[in-house]
Order: C-alpha cells, then sequence, then structure tokens
C-alpha cells in the first residue's frame, strides 16, 4: 500500500491559520507553530471579550446615568427606584441615551422619579 503524505491538506490548513495570524507581531504571523498558539490565544480573547463588552457598556450607561442624575439633584440609585415606583420602564441603554442627548426630556423623567418617590414617603 503507498504512503500518504497529506501534503495538500495539511498545507491547506497551516495556510488557513497564517492567514488568521495575518498582522500579529514578529514571527506569530510567520511560523505555523507561533502562529498557531497565538490563533488559539486570540480566540480565547474573543469569546471573554464578547461577555465583557456588554458588561462595559452597562458600567458605561449607568455612568452616564448617573452623571446626568446629580445634574438633576438626584443620585442613580434613587433614579432608578423612582423609576420603579413611578411604573416607567425603560432601560438603561435608552435613559443614557436620552441622558446624552435630550436634557430637558431627561429632567422630565427625573421630576417625576422624584415625585414618585415623594408620593411614597408620605
Amino acid at each position: 500500500m503507498p504512503r500518504v503524505k497529506g501534503s495538500f491538506v495539511t498545507r491547506k490548513r497551516r495556510k488557513k491559520i497564517l492567514k488568521l495570524a495575518k498582522g500579529y507581531y514578529g514571527a506569530k504571523h510567520l511560523l505555523f507553530k507561533t502562529a498557531k498558539e497565538q490563533v488559539m490565544h486570540s480566540y480565547k480573547y474573543a469569546y471573554r471579550d464578547r461577555r465583557r463588552r456588554k458588561r462595559d457598556f452597562r458600567k458605561l450607561w449607568i455612568t452616564r446615568i448617573n452623571a446626568a442624575a446629580k445634574l438633576n439633584e438626584l443620585s442613580y440609585s434613587r433614579l432608578i427606584h423612582g423609576l420603579k415606583l413611578a411604573k416607567i420602564e425603560v432601560n438603561r441603554k435608552m435613559l443614557a441615551d436620552i441622558a446624552v442627548n435630550d436634557a430637558k426630556g431627561f429632567s422630565a423623567i427625573c421630576k417625576q422619579a422624584h415625585k414618585a418617590i415623594e408620593k411614597s414617603v408620605k
């Protein structure tokens, strides 16, 4: 039985990895072994950071909402509590967008939240 070296398949697999490693620094885009290691690490980083991105954006939205709420004499936690009491269902992404782009609209939302807090205290 003849010996099969599999050069076509091997070359195809290696070219695929080296293509993925294009743009990496040093030997990581030239040598197959180091390129393969770096590509595997890159996949791990991408998987991890797809989840981390969601956390980072939520932190950003909360920071923006808090900054805008402070301008309206409310803290972030009191604002969110007031919105829940007033039964205003708006997510943090939209609230942050309103805070950045529509200051008057955000202050109206803050007033409603403040009224709901005062109403619940009485």
